[in-house]
């Protein structure tokens, strides 16, 4: 709901704050004051294309504002936090509020803001999709495409309709589903019997070498230890001789440990303090006697390598290694092409089969399909007949006796997401014409008056926040423009209503009126916007009504016609 709309230099209006609110709001004016420009200023907050020409003359911008109630956790709430725009609290539970601003320079740029937060023009065109629908002289905007007009319908069809849909688009996912995977299986056959012959090739390669995870580290290993066992046994023989020497002719590690040992203990009972010491070099002692035992144990492993084990390591090094340029640079990832290979293989194999109970199951899934489809068409069929009668005896009412509204239901060939039904809504705008598309079947006028009739039947199964209509009673009055006044405060009972009118009969019925006034200052005329009330609203009716605001019959008849209103908006 919009609370509040703010307007600066667009067409003759140079600053006005317009109190809107719920209910049914009346905007009324002379000829030339700006009232369109009401309609145009929220057609740019909601993200219509801009038109320099409408900037005041002089202005270097236009600029429009509107505090907007939502749902805290609404989808237009969710998109005003996506663009990074904040939400402000309105006090009411579950209820939050945005600002939304648009500025139009005379240079053609244009600005959005969104919550406080700079956003392009297009999020405005989101939000005003969710929260806006306008109808004007020029500009029928809801339920403009078929699918519109087919969605509206199926909302007035109701729960029937709704829980046969949903399992027909549960169903129809499915079947599209299994349908684009037979025509890939089938589209792709030759690909996929080159990619299995290519994965048996490589698992047969694979598994005659028989590789082993870990194996190659062990593998490099072992190779450096082969190829300088000579080094090796050199070394470690020397580094035992040094340790613990078995000639006796030479000092070694363990017999100086020893020797030092033997010295400090003749002493050691004479100072506590060499005990540690004493302890460590025995420690010392085993250490070493250990080291000497690893290095004899060593050098024999040593000497026992079979001949010839060098050249077998290096054949299996060379074997892992042309696995791993061909499937992987570490041998891990060789196994793991292996792992995923096989199941992968297993399925190539089975296309055959799957394309076999594909075929199957998408058969049988067409057949169910067509069967709710064509219980969604009687449905459909059933809820536009009464969809129909409805609008049609609303046109009535609303000075289009002889026009007759249609919802055509038509079935096509294929199975669409939503069923097999084209969805349209027509209008024979007279006895012995052919029903037409809206667009095409009525003057501006009129479809303003249609639209009118299909939002008060629509308005309990398919809720709008805020409808806006420009000129809605053009070409009528008298009791008809009562009619039209009533039944747009019916639909301002579940609806925020905005209406620009020139007629007393339809103004009448508003809980708020708006008055645009104009004030001529030389060459220029501004343009201001004033809430009417008590003697001043009075006025305007009187004004309305005969031209004459301060005619004494002319406020009589004001004031019967409000009273009238009262009466007539009162719920039944």
């Amino acid at each position: 709901m919009i609370e509040e709309l703010s307007i600066r230099d667009l067409g003759v209006i140079g600053e006005a704050v317009l109190p809107l609110g719920p209910g049914f709001t009346a905007v009324t004016g002379e000829t030339g004051a700006g009232k369109t420009m009401v309609v145009s200023a929220l057609g740019l907050l909601f993200g219509e294309r801009a038109d320099t020409g409408s900037i005041r003359s002089g202005a270097p911008q236009a600029w429009i504002e509107g505090r907007i109630l939502v749902g805290r956790d609404g989808v237009v709430a969710d998109r005003v936090r996506e663009v990074g725009g904040d939400l402000d609290d309105a006090g009411g539970d579950g209820d939050a509020e945005v600002i939304l601003s648009r500025s139009v320079s005379a240079e053609g740029r244009s600005r959005a803001v969104v919550g406080g937060r700079s956003a392009p023009i297009s999020v405005l065109s989101e939000l005003g999709d969710a929260l806006v629908v306008v109808h004007g002289q020029s500009d029928q905007l809801r339920l403009k495409s078929q699918s519109a007009q087919r969605g509206a319908l199926d909302s007035f069809a109701g729960a029937a309709l709704a829980a046969r849909l949903s399992e027909y688009r549960s169903l129809h996912e499915s079947w599209q589903a299994h349908s684009s995977e037979i025509e890939a299986l089938v589209t792709e056959r030759s690909s996929r019997l080159r990619e299995a012959e290519q994965l048996r090739a490589a698992i047969d390669e694979i598994s005659a070498i028989a590789p082993v995870d870990g194996e190659d580290v062990e593998l490099t290993d072992l190779a450096g230890r082969l190829t300088n066992l000579e080094d090796l046994r050199l070394a470690a023989a020397e580094a035992r001789e040094d340790i613990s020497s078995e000639s006796g002719d030479r000092p070694d590690t363990v017999g100086l440990i020893d020797t030092a040992l033997r010295s400090l203990e003749r002493v050691a009972h004479h100072d506590s303090a060499l005990a540690p010491i004493v302890e460590a070099l025995t420690n010392a002692s085993f250490i070493v006697s250990d080291i000497s035992t690893q290095l004899a144990s060593y050098v024999a492993g040593l000497e026992t390598d079979e001949v010839g084990e060098l050249d077998r390591v290096q054949e299996r090094r060379a074997q892992l290694t042309v696995l791993t340029r061909k499937y992987g640079p570490e041998l891990s990832d060789v196994l793991a092409f292996a792992a995923e290979a096989e199941p992968r293989l297993l399925e190539l194999d089975s296309d055959s089969d799957r394309i076999e109970q594909l075929s199957a199951l998408v058969d049988d899934e067409f057949a169910e399909l067509t069967r709710i489809a064509a219980d969604l068409t009687a449905i459909r069929r059933a809820a536009g007949e009464s969809l129909s009668a409805a609008v049609t005896e609303e046109l009535g009412a609303l000075a289009m006796p002889n026009a007759r509204f249609v919802v055509d239901v038509q079935e096509r060939e294929d199975l669409g997401s939503t069923g097999r039904d084209l969805v349209q809504f027509l209008l024979r705008p007279h006895e012995g014409s052919e029903p037409r598309p809206l667009n095409k079947g009525a003057s501006g006028g009129e479809l303003s008056r249609v639209m009118l009739a299909i939002e008060v039947v629509l308005a309990a199964a398919d809720p709008v926040p805020t409808f806006v209509f420009d000129e809605v009673d053009a070409g009528v009055g008298g009791a008809s423009a009562i009619e039209i006044g009533r039944r747009l405060a019916a639909l301002a009972r579940t609806s925020q209503v905005i209406v620009v009118t020139h007629l007393a009969q339809v103004a009448a019925f508003a809980t708020n009126h708006l008055r645009v006034e104009k004030d001529q200052d030389g060459p220029v005329t501004a343009s201001n916007v004033v809430q009417l009330a008590g003697e001043e609203r009075l006025a305007e009716m009187a004004r309305l009504l005969s031209g004459l605001p301060d005619s004494e019959s002319g406020l009589a008849h004001a004031a019967e016609l409000l009273s009238t209103a009262q009466s007539l908006a009162v719920p039944h």
